[in-house]
């Protein structure tokens, strides 16, 4: 039995939301927030934060301003599954293309369910109002007095799956995008 290009692409975008959301409950119910766990020396930990907004911790004008965030992350959500399979019944991309953005669907996916559903979940917002957990740390550079100066950022494995999935387009199939511009100029 074959299985479709479709099918793969959603078993694999399934796979890396359980995957981020398995991470993301061992760490709330593991860890206290605010704990690091020391991986690989100092510059690996697991450190349990709660963002309550947009990347690095920003925050966007409130609780109006995360109820927008929120709805952004929806629809964007929607717009990319749209657009993935529609590359896909028209083949009209490589699978690398559709695997980089299936990549970036997935991890936005993970963050939209911690948004949506863990203040309900773990009792402490309504729906659409929930903090996103990250854990990974990586304070790769410190100056004399100790302080990080390079990479701060404590982030998900789902915003890993976006970073990588961006890169990986980026790096790989900036000639795929450039052609798709194209076609759409010389049509008009």
């Amino acid at each position: 039995m074959k299985i479709s290009r479709g099918a793969r692409l959603i078993v694999l975008g399934t796979l890396l939301v359980i995957t981020d959301q398995a991470i993301k409950y061992l760490v709330k119910t593991n860890m206290q927030l605010g704990e690091q766990i020391y991986v690989l020396g100092d510059w690996f930990r697991l450190c349990f934060v709660e963002n309550e907004g947009m990347a690095f911790g920003m925050k966007f004008g409130g609780a109006v301003g995360k109820f927008l965030l929120s709805l952004f992350r929806i629809v964007l959500f929607g717009a990319l599954c749209w657009w993935i399979s529609s590359l896909n019944r028209r083949n009209k991309a490589p699978t690398g293309v559709l695997v980089g953005l299936t990549l970036i669907t997935a991890g936005a996916l993970g963050n939209i369910i911690d948004c949506l559903f863990y203040g309900l979940i773990w009792d402490y917002a309504p729906f659409m109002f929930g903090r996103v957990v990250d854990m990974f740390y990586f304070p790769l550079i410190h100056n004399s007095a100790g302080e990080v100066i390079f990479f701060s950022p404590v982030f998900n494995f789902a915003d890993s799956c976006v970073t990588v999935g961006a890169f990986y387009l980026l790096i790989f199939h900036w000639k795929f995008f450039l052609k798709d511009d194209k076609s759409g100029k010389e049509e008009k």
